[in-house]
């Protein structure tokens, strides 16, 4: 008799303490749980083996990313039921530990080793990050991290982010504007808050593929240096920039943030690049952009920041995307951000939270990597199409849900005189 499910959503539960909010699709053909919820299809036991071995968010994840669970239904419904249980027990959950000392929980996962098949464990997919012993942020180290993410295939991210190649929050006064246009709209929006003028030279940091540089160079008759670890993002932006005639205007350089060494500049933008740093190296980076600013120069920086807990020495970097997303990424709240930027010396006059807007921009690129889907596993890998439907799947509903937030930060190297520059009424962006 085909009893897997029956028996895998029983001893889940057992384990979890709460009853599973989604149906179970076994490898055997059978079916447990509510009827009219989404389906959690288990293809292998080893699934059960990954668990077990790895019991959290990144043994699911090397099951998803290995072809081993699957959702039928929708994506985002099934991740928003499933949050609770796993991603969002709060600061007060019990760990597995404690867990474990009930006996009722060890017989589960008993049951659940037995279900599982050979205890052996199974090898990470390999699109995971192989993780090497060092310190984090330092110059090698960043620039594998970045390599990572974003030397995955240009072809691969047209798919994604579409003919805007901006991979950051776009800017979304219609809701029902494409996504071209909310990119466009937030590329202007940054170069109106940092005031871009004829003449002026703009630092774009983590320039990705070259739209920030682009859009001010040929809309606001600026200078651009923008500088990325990525050769292929590089190659990309060079190509871009000669394309619509702008080398003369535009500078693309595969370097360290660290290394720049020919300010001063008129402005920075910092877009979707800081959440990269790190804790330990934010104000490092603070002094260093505060250092290439001209006296009155501007810098926006467009960042990811998570929320504040009680005891922020018990943060953690989430483990799937640390492992498959963005190694050693970290976020911090928005109040820190703000306070290390005054300790560099930044006057900051603006804070904007757009979370909802980044809510709205992945759920449009996750249309449009499901809509490709074919091209997308043929240009990369079945696992790496996975995980990046995942994770933009499930940050969209933790900015939905204020889990994360997104801000842009405007901040002055305001000089002695106190004259900043900036306009009188707030948002009035010149």
């Amino acid at each position: 008799m085909a009893d897997a499910a029956l028996r895998l959503r029983s001893l889940i539960e057992q384990v979890l303490g709460a009853p599973l909010p989604v149906r179970i699709r076994a490898w055997d053909g059978s079916q447990a749980g509510p009827p009219d919820a989404p389906v959690v299809v288990v293809h292998h036991r080893r699934a059960l083996r990954r668990l077990l071995f790895k019991p959290g968010e990144l043994g699911l994840a090397r099951a998803w990313v290995a072809g081993e669970l699957d959702v039928e239904g929708d994506l985002y419904t099934a991740l928003d039921l499933l949050a609770g249980l796993i991603w969002e027990r709060g600061e007060d959950a019990r760990t597995l530990g404690e867990a474990l000392r009930d006996p009722e929980v060890r017989a589960a996962v008993r049951g659940l080793v037995r279900l599982g098949g050979p205890p052996l464990p199974p090898a990470p997919p390999e699109e995971e990050m192989r993780r090497r012993r060092g310190h984090l942020h330092t110059r090698r180290t960043d620039k594998r991290a970045i390599s990572h993410h974003y030397d995955v295939g240009n072809d691969f991210y047209e798919i994604v982010l579409g003919p805007s190649m901006v991979y950051s929050c776009a800017y979304w006064p219609d809701p029902d504007a494409t996504l071209e246009t909310a990119q466009r709209d937030k590329l202007e929006l940054v170069c109106r808050k940092l005031g871009l003028t004829p003449g002026q030279r703009l630092l774009d940091v983590g320039c990705g593929w070259g739209s920030m540089a682009l859009h001010a160079a040929r809309e606001h008759g600026v200078s651009v240096v923008g500088i990325t670890l990525s050769q292929e993002q590089a190659a990309y932006a060079r190509k871009r920039a000669a394309d619509e005639g702008l080398t003369d205007r535009i500078e693309i350089r595969v370097q360290d943030y660290r290394d720049v060494r020919d300010g001063p500049y008129d402005a920075i933008s910092s877009i979707g690049m800081a959440e990269h740093v790190g804790a330990d190296r934010y104000l490092e980076y603070a002094r260093t952009l505060y250092g290439l600013l001209a006296p009155g120069g501007r810098l926006l920086n467009h960042q990811i920041a998570r929320r504040p807990q009680r005891d922020e020495t018990a943060y953690d970097v989430d483990e799937f995307i640390d492992a498959y997303v963005f190694p050693d990424g970290e976020l911090q709240p928005v109040g820190t951000t703000v306070a290390l930027l005054e300790r560099a010396g930044f006057e900051v006059r603006d804070v904007e939270s757009i979370r909802e807007h980044y809510a709205h921009t992945l759920r449009r690129w996750v249309t449009n990597l499901e809509a490709d889907w074919a091209r997308a596993v043929e240009l990369t890998s079945p696992g790496r199409a996975r995980v990046w439907r995942l994770y933009m799947a499930a940050s969209a509903l933790s900015f939905e849900r204020n889990r994360i937030g997104v801000n842009q930060v405007l901040a002055v190297k305001t000089p002695e005189s106190g004259a900043s520059g900036m306009p009188l009424r707030a948002r009035t962006w010149n």
